[in-house]
């Protein structure tokens, strides 16, 4: 049986009632979910049920929108890719911010609500989730790197860099056996020594030297990379087309 959907092991009790009550849908209840944001954030945690109902409160009262719990929240949800969390946000924000930030040449045309650094912000991180969508590992750090608004959306969410390479990494070890060094060196967004602590000491791969020009990384055997044939049997006796059989036989009326 599968974990389920609203279950978060480090979750408080006080939010636990909250999200089990009528309370959930009460304004006042906003500010206990985005300090809640910020713990999780903090101790590196992730509660997406409680995450969504901040965003369904903002939803409900968008006086109460505010920008960093949003972005916040989007970046931690991007920590537990290839899980749709991400997308689930972004269905509960406005219209508005969703939409891309209106270009104009010219200076005195009023700004849009799409133009609110809120809107930008999402985009930013939509693009980041596009990639890892399109396990466009490398582009991701790339992009990553390119632009300070980067920093400054992940800098609230501890160990966000760290995190992102382990879910790379489980990824990758789900799919593959053997992966080129520098190929995967540009997944990981790492090089040299830290490189290899990683795969070594983290991820318990191997790394073989001798093969290649800078070697090739080792993935040991899971249920999830082992390839295996499959044998398909079916058990279908010819009276089971008997009818089939008459039929081509019959006479058109």
């Amino acid at each position: 049986m599968g974990i389920a959907f609203d279950h978060a092991p480090e979750r408080p009790e006080h939010i636990d009632a909250i999200l089990n009550g009528l309370d959930r849908y009460n304004p006042e209840t906003t500010t206990v979910f985005q300090d809640y944001v910020s713990q999780q954030c903090e101790h590196r945690t992730y509660d997406c049920y409680a995450n969504l109902a901040l965003l369904k409160l903002y939803q409900f009262n968008p006086h109460l929108l505010r920008d960093e719990p949003v972005t916040n929240i989007l970046t931690k949800a991007l920590t537990v890719f290839p899980s749709p969390d991400f997308s689930l946000c972004t269905h509960l924000l406005p219209s508005y911010i969703l939409s891309p930030p209106s270009s104009s040449n010219n200076p005195s045309s009023n700004p849009t609500p799409g133009d609110a650094p809120l809107s930008e912000a999402v985009q930013k991180l939509t693009i980041l989730n596009n990639l890892l969508s399109g396990a466009k590992y490398r582009e991701f750090w790339q992009t990553l790197d390119k632009d300070d608004l980067y920093a400054d959306l992940i800098a609230d969410v501890g160990g966000f860099e760290e995190l992102m390479r382990v879910r790379i990494a489980v990824t990758v070890g789900q799919s593959c056996r053997e992966v080129e060094r520098g190929v995967l060196e540009g997944w990981l967004g790492h090089t040299g020594a830290s490189f290899e602590h990683f795969v070594r000491e983290v991820c318990g791969w191997g790394v073989d030297d001798t093969r290649g020009v800078k070697g090739m990384v080792v993935i040991p055997i899971n249920k999830e990379n082992e390839a295996k044939g499959t044998v398909v049997k079916e058990d279908v006796k010819f009276e089971q087309f008997g009818r089939v059989v008459r039929r081509a036989y019959e006479q058109p009326a």
